[in-house]
């Protein structure tokens, strides 16, 4: 998108706000499903808990995406959005066996990251169908906080534990029809992702009935300008050529599954908010904005890096910036920054704001939530209304004449 666009969606609907390109969603869903053209059934489950506002769910439901959902109310959504249940997996990590029951009521797919549940599950329903989640013990990227695959993750079943889970198949007679693996996020190395495919092949030789193999996502994606990122199209052509093989000795054709969520969104989001103040100290220039780690919180959590822009000024001279909020803690965006000259009243841009930043977006400093807007052929059309205090207070009840002061107290008497 364009300064200039970007500029007039924050004159007409305001600020803090994230600006979607739904141009830019739809030409990476083509990218990675060209990348595995070889492959005769590929499958891809949109990550919703990367961007769930249902506008954007929609949109990939439009293109004949699956979805991967984490929690019964992500499902929910899913389903009003328009998918059909079948189209819906369940990855869920930690919940109780009754959620996972309520998703299975609602005829979505099931996917088990546990022993215990596991034997719970199967022997009370052995009859649907469940995929199982396996730890490959395989590192992804270089971010711990990202990373789920290693061997002291929370995240799935570990490969180590494949006799026990054997055991519990075979004692329930329960019905596995997939294989799931999720190394984690900033995947780059190739050959990595091939060694946990691998395991990942080997594990699914156990059983007999599977309908598809689910490899994960994590795909790296470029957060500025000369970054490097996933190669998606050697991916394609490796992996597509080794699943091929596999299916052949398995005798079955089987679905190649993937659940991208950062890959397909990232690049298309925009966060943008006005400079509040630009003050001076003995050895920093600070840009503080109308914003703060309750909209986007990621720089703090992660140490993820988003290119800031000052959009109101593009021709400006750079100059050295710390970018701070307005939130009564530490919520540093970026430290001594090169960015246009700023000015009080100027608007930047955040990029890369499509993945997991609205929806950890939260009312901290009792702050409301920003606006949403999907940019769709041209057109910017609002997809979730700022909030307003009377969403701050909704679902707090006042309990009246619970506290009185001293003055009302002996008013009463």
């Amino acid at each position: 998108m364009q300064p200039n666009e970007l500029l007039k969606i924050a004159e007409t609907h305001g600020d803090p706000i994230y600006v979607y390109d739904s141009s830019k969603i739809i030409a990476q869903f083509n990218r990675l499903t060209k990348a595995f053209r070889t492959v005769p059934k590929l499958k891809l489950n949109y990550a919703a808990k990367a961007l769930s506002n249902i506008s954007i769910l929609k949109l990939m439901n439009s293109l004949g995406s699956g979805l991967d959902t984490v929690s019964i109310q992500e499902v929910q959504l899913g389903l009003l959005a328009g998918f059909k249940p079948e189209s819906i997996i369940f990855t869920p990590n930690g919940v109780s066996l009754e959620e996972i029951e309520e998703a299975a009521k609602l005829g979505v797919r099931i996917n088990i990251d546990n022993l215990s549940v596991l034997e719970q599950f199967g022997s009370k329903h052995p009859d649907i169908p469940v995929c199982i989640r396996i730890n490959p013990h395989v590192m992804a990227g270089g971010n711990s906080n990202i990373s789920v695959g290693h061997i002291d993750s929370k995240f799935g079943i570990s490969i180590h534990q494949i006799p026990h889970l054997l055991r519990i198949v075979n004692l329930t007679q329960m019905n596995i029809n997939g294989i799931h693996m999720h190394t984690g996020s900033d995947i780059l190395d190739i050959d990595v992702f091939l060694y946990a495919s691998e395991i990942l092949f080997d594990t699914a030789k156990n059983f007999k009935n599977l309908d598809f193999i689910d490899f994960g996502s994590g795909f790296k994606v470029p957060y500025k300008e000369g970054d490097i990122e996933t190669n998606v199209e050697e991916l394609g052509k490796k992996l597509g050529s080794r699943f091929n093989e596999f299916c052949a000795e398995y005798g079955k054709e089987l679905t190649l599954a993937f659940e991208p969520g950062k890959f397909l969104v990232s690049e298309a989001g925009y966060f943008l908010t006005k400079v509040n103040v630009v003050k001076q100290t003995t050895s920093t220039v600070f840009a503080s904005v109308d914003s703060g780690f309750n909209h986007l919180i990621r720089p703090m959590l992660y140490g993820a890096h988003h290119q800031i822009v000052n959009i109101s000024n593009t021709k400006g001279r750079e100059r050295y910036y710390s970018v701070v909020g307005y939130i009564c803690e530490t919520d540093t965006f970026a430290s001594n920054r090169r960015i246009n000259e700023i000015s009080e009243g100027d608007i930047l841009c955040f990029k890369n704001a499509g993945a997991y930043c609205f929806t950890m977006a939260s009312n901290y400093n009792s702050r409301f939530r920003p606006a949403e807007v999907l940019w769709h052929e041209g057109k910017a059309i609002l997809i979730r209304e700022r909030e307003n205090f009377d969403d701050l207070i909704r679902n707090q009840v006042d309990v009246k004449d619970l506290f009185t002061t001293k003055k009302e107290k002996a008013a009463v008497k």
